[in-house]
């Protein structure tokens, strides 16, 4: 049974009048590894900080180990920081800048010896110790920066996107290297993260935000197969997102038919969003299809092909491995565990149709929603 460590209680965080946090509640248990996600600006780096105590909250309660340490100072709590630029000491090398903070604390000197040699050891730096940090790659600077902040044994490791200024192979070792550590040393670690990928290899738990409230909280494969809403649907992953109606338990209507879907417990003809993931749909002979469209785009991704294909004037993006002329006319098939069904929400309506399709995905005009109805 996991043991509750950090308990945020109706946070809310307000700057000039504008509302950062939204009545945030959260806990976080001990030796998990909890990730904050959600786009910029959407308050997670705030929360952050105010579990750090670098900012203190307009009203609401951050209760570490059950106590109230709102007042309590950053350097008093058990808590350490890596920030994205890691502020490490240009003039001494790994050993001192990784000892700093035991000096400061006026360690025994065999102590921080030991403390350090164990740290180094940790974050794979054994034989590092004299060298100068601008002597370093930006992977090993990262991993002094985990090391000095790990060497003091906080209960707690917050990580504010501190893979961000390492290239995409980097990243990649850093992420399996910072869940190493974790699991080695058996502490939680809050991480901080805009990126999807990372968020979900990484976490025992993630909690996807935006408009400084919290969206879901769940384990990864949750947040992805059953998204609560459609931000949390087209933020975590690709989606189709379309309108429907729920007639009934397990059976879901949308584009003048009706499905079979597993989900229930919704009202009788309840208008609801449906999910579709772009892995999930089966290509078949237009004869075969549940739906017939026309392959408007196609761009080879080296594991699949990203396919847009007009449904009736939505476009929808599936991957698959089989190639598909741009002009041609295909069927798709669809499996009742392939259709999600959600709540209708404030989101309803802005996202999943790609007829602004872009590599990124990133570049949806404002009007998508519109083209949708």
């Amino acid at each position: 049974m996991s043991k509750e460590l950090i308990r945020l209680r109706d946070l809310v965080m307000e700057f000039d009048g504008e509302r950062i946090l939204d009545s945030i509640n959260l806990y976080i248990n001990d030796h998990e590894f909890l990730t904050l996600l959600g786009p910029s600006g959407c308050g997670k780096t705030t929360t952050l900080r105010l579990i750090g105590g670098f900012l203190k909250a307009t009203s609401g309660e951050v209760l570490f180990d059950g106590q109230e340490i709102g007042d309590v100072p950053p350097y008093k709590r058990q808590v350490n920081t890596v920030f994205q630029r890691y502020a490490l000491f240009p003039h001494l090398d790994v050993f001192d800048n990784i000892a700093f903070g035991l000096r400061v604390a006026k360690v025994p000197k065999a102590e921080i010896n030991e403390r350090v040699h164990e740290m180094l050891g940790i974050v794979g730096l054994r034989g590092y110790e004299n060298r100068r940090i601008d002597a370093l790659s930006g992977g090993q600077q990262q991993r002094v920066a985990i090391a000095r902040a790990l060497v003091n044994r906080p209960k707690v490791l917050l990580l504010d996107e501190p893979l961000g200024a390492l290239d995409l192979r980097l990243r990649k070792d850093m992420q399996n290297e910072l869940k190493r550590i974790q699991q080695a040393l058996g502490i939680t670690f809050v991480y901080v993260t805009h990126d999807q990928e990372e968020a979900l290899s990484m976490s025992d738990t993630v909690v996807v935000m935006d408009k400084g409230r919290i969206q879901q909280i769940g384990k990864p494969e949750d947040i992805y197969n059953e998204p609560k809403n459609a931000f949390v649907a087209d933020f975590i992953g690709e989606s189709n997102i379309l309108d429907g109606v729920m007639l009934e338990d397990y059976k879901v209507r949308f584009f003048g038919r009706t499905f079979q879907c597993v989900d229930k417990g919704f009202e009788r003809n309840e208008p609801v969003d449906v999910v579709i993931r772009p892995e999930d749909i089966d290509i078949v002979p237009a004869s075969e299809g549940h739906l017939v469209g026309t392959v408007t785009a196609i761009t080879f991704k080296g594991l699949n092909y990203d396919i847009i294909v007009e449904f009736r004037g939505f476009k929808w993006l599936i991957q698959s491995t089989d190639h598909c002329a741009v002009g041609s006319t295909i069927g798709i098939r669809l499996n009742p565990e392939d259709i999600h069904i959600m709540h209708k929400s404030e989101y309803s309506g802005m996202f999943g149709d790609y007829s602004s399709y872009s590599a990124e995905y990133d570049e949806l005009t404002e009007d998508a929603g519109d083209e949708e109805e």
